[in-house]
């Protein structure tokens, strides 16, 4: 189970002194913690890896702040973050791949235009979940509609 592959890494990253992928693996735990806390449930891998997937998110959506300050020790923190993350993540689909993916799913729910995004978008996050970015499968699914 994830939650004690995370356990075993905090460990080893206590062990090793190494502080970057430590304080990265308690921010995870902390934030499955939160989530079991404030729904009353026992969270599985799956609502893991989505907890994974935001908290990478949030980091790469702020490497532009970064670097319009010219802070690239920052930056370079922020890098080393989201690639402690995505060791957790399933491997993202290229964008080929997520092309026919997402061809297959405007198909298999009748979508012929913008109007049936909301549906293409809900289904493919369903189906994909954290193996591919909400923002890239949002640009796609737009190349494919319109």
């Amino acid at each position: 189970m994830l939650k004690e592959k995370l356990l075993e890494d905090l460990k080893n990253a206590m062990k090793q002194k190494d502080n970057i992928r430590k304080n990265v693996v308690q921010m995870v735990r902390a934030a499955i913690l939160q989530v079991e806390k404030d729904k009353q449930i026992q969270v599985d891998d799956s609502k893991i890896v989505e907890i994974i997937a935001k908290e990478a998110k949030k980091r790469k959506d702020s490497i532009p702040d970064y670097e319009k300050s010219g802070r690239q020790d920052l930056l370079d923190q922020i890098k080393q973050e989201i690639a402690i993350l995505e060791e957790y993540l399933p491997e993202q689909l290229s964008e080929e791949e997520l092309t026919v993916k997402l061809q297959e799913i405007i198909k298999t729910v009748g979508a012929t235009s913008m109007k049936d995004m909301g549906v293409v978008m809900k289904t493919a996050k369903e189906q994909l979940g954290a193996s591919a970015d909400g923002r890239t499968i949002n640009e796609i699914v737009k190349k494919l509609l319109s």
